[in-house]
């Protein structure tokens, strides 16, 4: 499954999920958890199943609430027979909240169902990024988030003036693309607020693309195009991959390669089949 962009609507919104398909979204996230209050959550677990039971042309995550709370359990049984593409975890703490939520997956029929975790929404689960490796077999990646974690620890915001994100976000991005790089699974960029800053936009997904990131989550519609592109090599990159590929091809014994003057090894290698794997 690919994942460059996977855009958020929220689950007490049926009017809107048509409109999210249509997109040009990977995914598309039905969200039961921060965007639909106490209140209405009954009104979107019965949305969210209707849709899910009907054909969508795009992927569907749900966005449960999490473990802990006393939402969960009606979220999951919600699920029962009409099996989403993956499940969001929010509020995750490494491999144990995996294993927690397994048990209650299975005891519905959900066994199968891939899931993205949240990985960094509280200082605990900031110990537990490398634990998601021993249960990669259940998920579709890893992604993170930039608001519960300041909030959980008193900072007043995650970001400086210029709207890049202060040391210690900087930390939970990193270890959020080493903790998926260890356990083999696409690494999901967070969100960008600002949802009139198209320039803003186009810089952040070039620089998660750039830093390893595979995807990235989105707010709105109009976010979904420049997300895609970002995460979509280039005719150039793509023409250099396959190069690299056939060099190496042409020369199984190689352990280094002259390719357009530029020597490259095995890493390089690694990196072309990447992209190939994605735009070639």
């Amino acid at each position: 499954m690919r994942l460059r962009s996977l855009l958020f609507v929220p689950g007490d919104r049926p009017e809107r999920f048509g409109k999210a398909a249509a997109s040009g979204a990977d995914a598309v996230i039905l969200d039961l958890e921060d965007a639909v209050t106490a209140d209405a959550k009954p009104a979107a677990r019965a949305a969210v199943r209707d849709w899910l039971g009907t054909p969508a042309g795009v992927a569907r995550f749900v966005r449960i609430n999490p473990i802990e709370t006393p939402f969960v359990a009606d979220d999951l049984d919600a699920l029962v027979g009409v099996l989403p593409d993956a499940i969001m975890v929010p509020k995750a703490e490494g491999a144990a909240t995996i294993t927690l939520l397994d048990a209650m997956l299975h005891e519905r029929g959900l066994a199968n169902v891939k899931l993205l975790p949240i990985a960094t929404e509280t200082p605990a689960a900031m110990f537990q990024l490398g634990s998601y490796a021993a249960v990669a077999d259940r998920l579709t990646g890893l992604t993170w988030g930039a608001e519960d974690l300041p909030a959980a620890i008193g900072a007043a915001t995650s970001r400086n003036d210029d709207g890049s994100y202060t040391a210690p976000y900087e930390l939970a991005r990193s270890l959020t693309l080493f903790g998926a790089g260890a356990a083999g699974v696409a690494a999901i960029d967070t969100v960008f607020p600002a949802l009139n800053d198209a320039a803003g936009l186009a810089a952040y997904a070039a620089r998660a693309a750039r830093d390893g990131f595979t995807g990235m989550m989105a707010l709105h519609p109009s976010q979904v195009a420049p997300i895609n592109a970002a995460f979509t090599p280039d005719a150039d990159a793509v023409e250099r991959a396959r190069a690299i590929v056939a060099a190496f091809a042409a020369n199984p014994g190689a352990g280094a390669l002259r390719v357009d003057g530029r020597m490259v090894d095995a890493p390089h290698l690694k990196q072309a089949r990447r992209i190939l794997s994605f735009g070639g």
